[in-house]
């Protein structure tokens, strides 16, 4: 298991923190596994903010262009480390 470090604009990471967005595209060029870790740092453009979210990786797709996924990239479907209330 690894983890990767990744900055997510705000309005992404609110969705991510909701639960509402469960799945990251992302360019494939870190080597995703199921199981990692993705720290979602909230990055505004210019700056991180100071908030971040773990997730785990839950599945991976690769390698389907005949569906619209560009080459070189992922969809990394994630779930919450923990219940948020």
């Amino acid at each position: 298991m690894n983890a990767h470090e990744l900055k997510i604009l705000p309005e992404h990471f609110q969705a991510v923190w909701n639960g509402d967005k469960r799945a990251e595209l992302r360019k494939d060029d870190r080597g995703y596994a199921v199981g990692d870790v993705l720290v979602l740092r909230e990055w505004d453009g210019h700056e991180y903010t100071g908030s971040a979210l773990a997730v785990r990786i839950t599945h991976i797709l690769r390698n389907c262009p005949e569906y619209g996924l560009a080459d070189g990239y992922c969809i990394l479907s994630i779930g919450s480390l923990s219940d948020r209330r």
